[in-house]
């Protein structure tokens, strides 16, 4: 793979000056005329732009992203469609989109009129038009005759929809640094905390292994029945029932149900025993005559007596999502709804929420809407301009109400009011009556996923949470099998994801007809879409309730709409595996959580950077105001256009200066800024302040010491001052030295005064000797000058008898011929000079 994408760069000097963008870069400054060899591999310098694993399938040089007028590069690579400006060389947000976020792309060419500088045959304008699943609309421009948009338009056709699900970015990267733990642990765990023994039993894959998870409360337990997904294939391993029900009922209760998708609990409440259950419609048949004991028994077992028993058996609501004349229409094909009569203590109630088909349609109808009135569009005019100087059409009231209409028509804001009022519905009915609610709709995992998530998300404080959010959407979206593949149109292992792609016979702009001012539009060969009979965007239609629920709410959510947002182009772009095929059970037999990337561990590794001043992180969340359910009256559903989602492409100013969270989120950077550097003062400052008592405690210490050496020193010169004295009144010559052993030298001179030191060391020299190293012995010679002709006798034998250690008790000297009295002996100490003993004569009587 490594040698695969190198040989796909080439130098940046191989571009020729002919080849890059003349002036500005803009759509005028293009060469149309100009011919592009083939076989152009892409230069080193975009390889800074691409992610790991990721490869160029295909390059067009001297592209322009006509919704700007921007020249630049346009890129295949194997995830995404990039294009870098050729002015900033940078990537361009606007004509970068993964492929997976592609919904379909036309080849269109444009003609100009007759007052271009061009003739008729070379003005024709090259363009492919790409519409995404994000509510934009790209439109580039090629150059004429260099074969560009061909390639670019036949890799797409290869790379937006492949045939094998292992073809896939997700499985190309692998899971990388953004490893996720096994799913079905985190859908246990929940499943813990929803019974309340989360603090005593911690999920694992042993446990898993071992089956031993099926654990209880007093009224739900969770069940190991479809272990092996034979009950039914598109739901979760483990499943909640209630107590009462036994496993050989609920297999008999399956069959009754569409897909095998029996009733079964998605969320309870911990305090009155009220539960949100789902399941697929009942087959009930044409005639709405067929019944289930089993089926009627396991409803029924959803409501429990309340803690007071004279207040009876709680009631039962069945929500049925769809219109009431749909549901009596599916009865055709055996399936249908329930009758009140057979289920003990219920009430039917419709929503009248549409189809996947009309979602789409709206959603389309939506991106037509923005990319027409929006700042600017796809086809390079912002609406003032396309509109005679008003961007409201005409600049009359007639015009704007066309406008305002016209987002009417789209429908898109009605399906989300629909949505929201049913699960607010919902909400309250287990909230204020403590009743039981079962939902489903046709199948169980679109219509039913919706409403039984968002009113999970108003019940319980837990899912509005960053942490509760994943939770949430790994078990009512992920593990309850809404088919991600064929919504989002990706092949699978199952369902329609594995068609081929299909033909659509239009390559106009779908839009004003003021665009066609500018020349004529034609379609150039058939355009391919990637909408499949499956294609709906229900999972973005849930994140735009979200949406509105923040945006009504500020304070009862910790994550912000840019978390919405990411989540949602994380989604859409399949860069991770979590949300690959149909099922939990496709996603473990392709091995997904082991073989590609975790989203939840991609968002937590963003939050990880910046801590709670990440823009993923709202402002305003304070859990103490709204610590219990949200409860929105009707009046409040009314429902807006999500700017950071719906007017990022359209209208990017509009969204910058109409967002408050990011204004806010600025000021307290700022302050945090300012507390950091405050906080750093402060430190700093204790630190100083630390260094100085240390310093004082020091410098304390040191006095203290100086102070006891000059008392030692004083009490040590008084010392040797009296040992001076006390020798000099014996006639001796004292001297102190700093090395060497004490010596005591004792000499016959002739003096005056026997008795009187001849020897008197100045002050000088007394200050001197107090200066010498610690380690050093001090060294004392005496010596005594008597005068040679007269020196007297006692003064020696003073001498003797003090220094000499080999005198006898009885005053006699061991050593008569030793002299000692003499010039040449010497005592040094107790040490004797040995040099001079060599030289006596010893007496053996001595010894």
């Amino acid at each position: 793979m490594a040698a695969s994408k190198s040989h796909t760069f080439l130098s940046q000097s191989r571009f020729s000056d002919t080849e890059k963008m003349e002036g500005t870069g803009s759509w005028e400054a293009i060469e149309w005329t100009k011919n592009e060899p083939l076989g152009r591999t892409v230069a080193h310098g975009f390889s800074r732009f691409l992610f790991e694993a990721e490869e160029v399938i295909r390059e067009g040089y001297g592209v322009v992203l006509v919704n700007t007028d921007e020249a630049g590069t346009l890129l295949v690579t194997n995830y995404r469609l990039l294009f870098v400006s050729e002015k900033t060389r940078d990537i361009i947000a606007l004509g970068t989109i993964p492929l997976a976020a592609i919904e379909k792309f036309n080849k269109l060419v444009v003609k100009q009129t007759s007052g271009s500088r061009h003739s008729d045959k070379s003005s024709a304008r090259r363009l492919l038009q790409v519409f995404g699943k994000d509510l934009r609309i790209i439109v580039f421009g090629f150059r004429a005759r260099t074969k560009q948009r061909r390639a670019v338009f036949e890799a797409l056709s290869r790379c937006t929809r492949p045939a094998r699900l292992w073809d896939l970015y997700a499985f190309i990267c692998g899971p990388s640094k953004y490893i996720g733990n096994n799913p079905r642990v985190r859908l246990l765990d929940e499943y813990f905390r929803l019974l309340g023994i989360r603090s005593h039993f911690r999920p694992s894959d042993n446990m898993i292994d071992e089956g031993s998870y099926t654990l209880s409360n007093n009224w739900w337990r969770i069940s190991s029945i479809n272990s092996n997904y034979t009950l039914c294939a598109t739901y979760p391993f483990a499943l909640i029932f209630p107590k009462s029900i036994t496993d050989e009922e609920i297999l008999q209760a399956s069959t009754f149900r569409a897909r095998c998708r029996l009733p079964t609990i998605s969320w309870c409440h911990p305090g009155t025993g009220a539960v949100l259950a789902r399941s697929s419609q009942p087959l009930v048949g044409l005639m709405m005559n067929m019944r289930s004991n089993a089926d009627e028994k396991l409803v029924a077992a959803l409501c429990t007596q309340f803690a007071s028993l004279k207040d009876g058996r709680r009631k039962l609501y069945i929500a049925d999502a769809r219109p009431r004349k749909n549901a009596l229409a599916n009865g055709a094909m055996g399936g249908g709804s329930e009758s009140a009569a057979n289920y003990f203590q219920s009430e039917i109630v419709f929503f009248g929420i549409d189809n996947i088909h009309a979602m789409r349609d709206s959603l389309s109808r939506l991106r037509e809407y923005l990319d027409t009135y929006g700042t600017t569009s796809s086809d390079g005019m912002s609406s003032y301009l396309r509109h005679g100087g008003s961007t409201w059409g005409g600049g009359n009231l007639s015009s704007m109400s066309t406008s305002v209409s016209t987002l009417g028509d789209s429908g898109w804001l009605i399906h989300v009011q629909s949505v929201l009022a049913g699960a607010a519905w919902i909400a309250a009915r287990i909230a204020k009556e403590s009743a039981s609610v079962l939902v489903h709709c046709s199948d169980g995992w679109d219509r039913t996923t919706q409403l039984v998530s968002l009113a999970s998300l108003l019940l319980d404080p837990y899912y509005r949470t960053i942490k509760g959010f994943q939770a949430l959407v790994e078990k009512d979206w992920l593990a309850f099998g809404h088919p991600f593949s064929d919504r989002i149109g990706l092949p699978s292992l199952s369902g329609s994801g594995t068609m081929p792609l299909e033909l659509s016979s239009s390559g106009s702009f779908h839009s004003s007809p003021v665009r066609q001012q500018s020349g004529s539009t034609q379609p150039s060969g058939s355009s391919h879409t990637h909408s499949s009979h499956s294609y709906s965007p229900i999972l973005l239609q849930w994140v735009d309730c979200v949406s509105q629920l923040l945006r009504m709410y500020p304070f009862a959510f910790e994550f912000s709409s840019a978390f919405l947002v990411d989540f949602l182009d994380s989604v859409l772009s399949c860069r991770f595996g979590n949300f690959l095929c149909n099922s939990e059970r496709e996603r473990q037999q392709c091995r997904v959580s082991e073989a590609c990337g975790c989203l939840w561990s991609y968002l937590d590794d963003m939050l990880s950077c910046d801590d709670q001043s990440h823009a993923h992180y709202n402002l305003f969340y304070d859990p103490m105001k709204h610590d219990g359910p949200l409860l929105p009256p009707a009046a409040a559903l009314a429902p807006t256009l999500w700017p950071q989602f719906h007017l990022r492409w359209a209208c990017p100013k509009e969204v910058e200066a109409g967002d408050l969270d990011a204004k806010c989120r600025s000021m307290a950077t700022k302050f945090s800024e300012l507390q950091k550097a405050k906080d750093t003062a402060e430190r700093k400052a204790r630190e100083i302040t630390a260094a100085m008592e240390s310093l004082t405690s020091e410098l304390r210490n040191e006095k203290q010491l100086s102070s006891t050496a000059v008392l030692l020193a004083k009490k040590a010169s008084k010392e040797n001052a009296a040992i001076k004295r006390a020798i000099q009144s014996l006639g001796c010559k004292i001297h102190f030295s700093s090395s060497g052993d004490t010596a005591v030298d004792v000499e016959h001179y002739k003096t005056e005064s026997p008795q009187k030191s001849i020897y008197s060391p100045p002050e000088r020299d007394s200050d001197r000797m107090l200066q010498f190293d610690d380690k050093s012995d001090l060294s004392v010679s005496i010596a005594l000058m008597p005068d040679d002709d007269d020196v007297p006798t006692d003064s020696f034998s003073r001498i003797c008898e003090s220094l000499c250690p080999l005198r006898s008790p009885d005053g006699q000297c061991r050593w008569p011929e030793a002299g000692c009295a003499q010039i040449g002996s010497q005592f040094v100490g107790l040490k004797a000079n040995f040099d001079a003993f060599d030289r006596l004569s010893i007496d053996d009587g001595y010894f």
